[in-house]
């Protein structure tokens, strides 16, 4: 009884080694010996234009979930109080300017407040709004970086940052970004492409 109830389960063993030899032959893993990881590194992004007031309007106008040129609308009808903090009546003045253009657009005060306090800073003081770091690797091949991964997309990114490959050199990429009314999710790292490999 013993030796018969044990012959069936060598013949399982065996049967399972030469099966497992069998797919290493024919589909051998695709993971190279020169391949590695090398992490992205995200610079800048925090940019603001000219024309923006001082604020990350399209930070600002995603968590409004309004246009960008619709908030500079708005806020072109703001004074702002130079050097000190608005007094009440100049405050109430501004107010009133921003919600004439943005409450037809479905923005209410509440709204309105809590997306300009989340953003509200201090750059006389180097003071910055909300970030976080988006993080991403790439991997190299042959000293080339053959694909383009992130791993946390950050958030609070006004604009593009610069994206490089740590140890690499001559890599031409681009990040592009996703805006959300999630204020915590707003301005992630949506992808990072690499520049050459658009179709010309």
């Amino acid at each position: 009884m013993g030796h018969r109830s044990i012959a069936p389960a060598r013949r399982w063993i065996t049967a399972t080694l030469l099966t497992t030899l069998a797919a290493l032959v024919l589909f051998p893993s695709t993971t190279r010996a020169d391949e590695k990881q090398a992490p992205l590194t995200f610079s800048g992004g925090h940019a603001i234009g000219k024309e923006d007031f001082g604020r990350p309007v399209y930070l600002i106008a995603a968590g409004l979930g309004v246009k960008p040129e619709q908030f500079r609308e708005a806020f072109s009808g703001v004074t702002p109080a130079r050097g000190r903090g608005p007094t009440g009546d100049e405050a109430r003045r501004n107010k009133a300017a921003l919600m004439k253009v943005l409450a037809p657009l479905g923005v209410t005060n509440e709204r309105l407040d809590e997306v300009s306090n989340y953003y509200r800073f201090r750059p006389q003081e180097g003071e910055l709004w909300p970030t976080k770091p988006a993080k991403g690797y790439a991997v190299i091949v042959d000293g080339k970086a053959t694909k383009l991964v992130v791993t946390d997309p950050g958030a609070g990114y006004n604009t593009a940052p610069d994206v490089t490959v740590a140890g690499v050199d001559g890599v031409r990429l681009r990040a592009s970004l996703s805006f959300s009314k999630d204020l915590k999710k707003n301005g992630g790292v949506a992808a990072v492409e690499r520049l050459d490999d658009e179709k010309k």
